[in-house]
């Protein structure tokens, strides 16, 4: 394992986490685009990563998306997922960074941002806890104080989740309590 995921100070840096902005296009989905004849866009989701997300709610973490393009579909699984905070086409991410942040009074160095791309390295370079994916550009894996196992789309979001709620000392008991009454045979 790569000892910049193990590190005393990036564990600190993980226990600070009150809130998690993740892009969405190459961090929550593939990257890909589906567009049929009609126009219409697809994007996949994987579920493992939105469980994730629920969980860090569940554990007060607070998690805002912050993208580029604009999608109902982002909204949909926005939606699906109770996050209220979703700021789209944010060509400047930077300033949605900021606004978040204001948004929710939470400090930079409290917040953990995952990206993949160019578009994502102001917001990663001022987050406490700069994370990305095992696909993202070599400028991002650079600026990243944690790179997910997983590509984007593919459980890295879960990934990050679950370091933070390790971190934080709280994964233990959010697994307890979606196991308590489960039956095993």
């Amino acid at each position: 394992m790569d000892s910049r995921r193990d590190s005393e100070a990036l564990l600190q840096r993980a226990r600070r986490v009150a809130l998690l902005v993740s892009d969405v296009d190459g961090v929550l989905t593939d990257g890909r685009l589906y567009l049929g004849a009609q126009g219409e866009l697809m994007k996949a989701f994987d579920v493992r990563d939105g469980h994730g997300i629920k969980l860090l709610r569940e554990a007060g973490i607070e998690v805002a998306l912050l993208t580029a393009r604009r999608s109902e579909i982002v909204d949909a699984r926005a939606r699906e997922l109770g996050l209220a905070r979703v700021l789209q086409g944010q060509s400047d991410k930077r300033a949605g960074f900021a606004q978040l942040l204001a948004d929710t009074g939470v400090a930079a160095e409290h917040c953990a941002y995952i990206g993949d791309d160019w578009p994502d390295l102001p917001c990663l370079r001022a987050a406490g806890l700069a994370a990305t994916v095992a696909d993202a550009c070599a400028e991002a894996k650079a600026a990243a104080h944690w790179i997910a196992l997983a590509p984007g789309g593919r459980g890295a979001v879960r990934e990050l989740a679950e370091f933070i709620l390790r971190a934080q000392g709280r994964f233990d008991e959010l697994l307890r309590r979606h196991t308590e009454g489960v039956l095993h045979a």
